[in-house]
């Protein structure tokens, strides 16, 4: 069964710089991005192999869809580099401070354009925000099934099996086509390094930029005025941390201050 695959990518500041180089615009409430290197959240990255790996097995086309600002066409490329097929982005001031809900209203009017598809995967949870929201809410946007958690997906005769992670263990889940998913990591979905051949070929792929206007956006669903969600506050978590050392002559000596010492701190 061929298989038209979107996967929702979102361009983030790298997780992994040093907590105190992350910049906080306190009065909008948001990250500063500049001077930041940028790259594909973790999970979307898992998506995308996800889909790839499909696009493998039973053949198809894989079309790496993302909301942001102009420079995440990067984010794009990198997909591309992977092995998508095709790449689209939306952005348009009237996506500025869109919260969970116009995010997925946006991404679902994108989705629409691009046609007919089987699958759209997203990652289970962004790097940034880490809400969990939406992929389900993309779901109901589209009014389609929602597989949420899935680690494994494979391709049958008419229909997708799921994976599916749960707090006992795993589930099995067949459901038909169309239907959204969101993908957590998992060893056989750790993402593939593009070739230079393919990053090259990925570079001279062309990205169409698509407004609010050329997806049909519903204006009063999206931007500031539309958002449900409120941030209160936005800060950088400072961790304090300091080191005692246990004297001793012995090891056993040291041992046993240790003890002593954890039981004056009621940590035992």
């Amino acid at each position: 069964m061929a298989l038209n695959i979107v996967v929702c990518v979102k361009q983030i500041i790298d997780p992994e710089i040093p907590a105190s180089q992350f910049k906080l615009d306190k009065a909008n409430k948001r990250q500063l991005r500049e001077g930041h290197n940028l790259v594909i959240s973790a999970y979307d990255q898992n998506a995308l192999e996800v889909a790839l790996q499909l696009k493998e097995k039973a053949g198809g086309k894989v079309t790496a869809l993302c909301l942001g600002e102009a420079g995440a066409t990067s984010a794009l490329k990198s997909a591309l580099g992977m092995g998508a097929d095709e790449a689209a982005l939306l952005s348009d001031p009237a996506f500025l401070a869109c919260d969970q809900f116009g995010v997925a209203h946006a991404l679902a009017a994108g989705i629409k354009k691009l046609g007919a598809v089987d699958l759209v995967l997203c990652g289970c949870v962004s790097g940034d925000w880490g809400d969990l929201m939406v992929g389900p809410l993309l779901a109901e946007e589209l009014g389609i099934g929602c597989v949420t958690f899935a680690s494994r997906i494979e391709a049958t005769d008419g229909a997708l099996l799921f994976r599916r992670v749960v707090e006992t263990g795993v589930e099995r889940i067949e459901a038909k086509p169309p239907v959204v998913a969101t993908v957590i990591s998992d060893e056989t979905n750790t993402p593939r390094y593009p070739k230079l051949r393919d990053i090259m070929a990925a570079g001279k792929k062309p990205i169409p930029v698509w407004k609010a206007a050329d997806v049909q956006v519903d204006a009063a669903r999206v931007g500031a005025a539309a958002r449900r969600v409120e941030v209160d506050d936005l800060y950088v978590p400072v961790r304090e941390s300091t080191c005692e050392l246990i004297d001793g002559e012995t090891a056993e000596e040291k041992a046993d201050r240790l003890a002593l010492r954890l039981r004056e701190l009621k940590l035992i």
